[in-house]
C-alpha cells in the first residue's frame, strides 16, 4: 500500500468534490460526483442516521447507479442540499432515464450542527442553494478541514472537520475516503494529545505526534453530558476505481466502518448517526480475485481512519467557535 500524490478521494480517477459553506451559518455541504454514473452502496451503524434515497442502494433495488452523493450539515434541513444538486444535474442533462424524463439519483446523509454557534435564524432553508453551489464548485481536488459539510462539525472536546485520504492496493487499484467527523467521542486522545488513528498514519498527514499511551478504557470528555445540546454523526464515502457491484460495495462500506472505530473513541453509539457510502467509478476491471477484494476491504477501513484524523487535524478556528481545534488543543498553533 502506498499513499497517492494528493492523498484525497480525488486520486480515484474520475471523481470530483465540491464544497459550499457559510461562515455566518456555520454550516455547509459537500458533493461527490463523477463524469459518469457511479455504482453505490451504503451501510449504517449509528443509532440516529439522517438520510435520503439510501433504500435505492440496497442490492435488490432496481436503480444500479447514482449521479452524486451529498453530505451536509443542517440536520434534516440539510437533506434539501440534495434537491439543489438534483436541480443542477438536471440542468446539465444528467439523471436516470425514464422515457423522455431524466431523474438525477442523489443519495444524501446529514449531520447535526444546528447548535454550534452559527446563526440559524433563516426565513428559508439555505441548503438548497448550498447544494447547487457545491455542485458548481466540484473539481478534481479536495480541500479538507473546516470546509463544506465539515464546516460546523464538533467532536466531544475539539472541533470536527472534513478529511480525505487515499492509497493504492497491491493490484494497483485506487482507494479513497472522504469523511466528516461530528461524533459524540473524540479523534484526539485527551490524556496525551495523540490521535487514536496514529498507528495507521502515513508520513505526517496528521502531525506525526506519536502513538497514544492511554488505553481509552475510560470515557473521556465527550458530548454525552450535552446530548440534547449537540447531536452527533460521522458520515462519509469510501471510493474505488475497481468495477464492483452493489453487493460487493456494501461489504466494502461495512468493513470501512472499522475505520470509524479506529479513529474515534467511543464510536457507533446510540446517539451517533454513523454512515458510510461506498462508490465505484468502474474505471478498472475487477477479475474477482478474493485476495484483492479482502485487501480492498482492509485498506478501506484504514483509509477512513486516516481521513477522519486528517479532517480534525486540519480544522481551523472560526468566529464563535464553541470548542478549540485539535491543533489548539495539542498546542500546535
Amino acid at each position: 500500500m502506498s499513499s497517492l500524490a494528493h492523498n484525497t478521494i480525488c486520486d480515484v480517477a474520475g471523481l470530483k468534490v465540491g464544497h459550499a459553506h457559510d461562515p455566518v451559518l456555520k454550516s455547509g455541504t459537500t458533493v461527490i460526483l463523477s463524469d459518469t454514473p457511479m455504482t453505490a452502496a451504503v451501510h449504517v451503524m449509528g443509532g440516529a442516521p439522517g438520510t435520503r434515497e439510501t433504500d435505492l442502494l440496497h442490492p435488490d433495488k432496481t436503480v444500479q447507479s447514482v449521479d452524486a452523493i451529498v453530505l451536509s450539515g443542517g440536520s434534516a434541513f440539510g437533506l434539501d442540499a440534495a434537491s439543489g444538486v438534483m436541480n443542477a444535474l438536471r440542468q446539465d442533462g444528467r439523471g436516470f432515464s425514464v422515457g423522455p424524463a431524466r431523474v438525477p439519483i442523489v443519495p444524501a446523509a446529514i449531520l447535526f450542527d444546528l447548535l454550534n454557534g452559527g446563526d440559524k435564524t433563516w426565513d428559508h432553508s439555505p441548503y438548497f442553494s448550498l447544494g447547487e453551489q457545491a455542485y458548481r464548485n466540484a473539481a478534481s481536488k479536495c480541500d479538507i478541514g473546516t470546509v463544506g459539510a465539515g464546516f460546523g462539525a464538533l467532536c466531544g472536546a475539539t472541533k470536527g472537520g472534513l478529511g480525505s485520504a487515499s492509497c493504492t492496493l497491491t493490484g494497483k487499484a485506487f482507494v479513497g475516503a472522504l469523511m466528516v467527523a461530528n461524533p459524540v467521542g473524540n479523534v484526539v486522545n485527551l490524556a496525551d494529545k495523540r490521535f487514536w488513528a496514529a498507528p495507521f498514519e502515513v508520513g505526517s498527514e496528521f502531525g506525526n505526534l506519536g502513538l497514544p499511551k492511554s488505553s481509552g478504557l475510560e470515557m473521556e470528555q465527550s458530548k454525552l453530558a450535552a446530548l440534547h445540546d449537540r447531536a452527533n454523526t460521522t458520515i462519509g464515502v469510501i471510493a474505488t476505481d475497481l468495477a464492483l457491484d452493489k453487493s460487493q460495495l456494501q461489504r466494502v462500506a461495512t468493513a470501512a466502518h472499522d475505520g470509524i472505530a479506529r479513529a474515534i473513541v467511543p464510536s457507533h453509539l446510540p446517539h451517533d448517526g454513523d454512515l458510510i457510502f461506498a462508490l465505484s467509478t468502474g474505471k478498472r476491471p475487477f477479475d474477482g480475485n478474493p485476495l484483492v477484494f479482502a485487501e480492498l476491504c482492509h485498506q478501506a477501513s484504514l483509509t477512513v481512519a486516516r481521513a477522519i484524523a486528517r479532517g480534525v487535524y486540519e480544522a481551523q478556528p472560526e468566529g464563535n467557535d464553541l470548542l478549540p481545534t485539535a491543533k489548539q488543543l495539542c498546542k500546535l498553533l
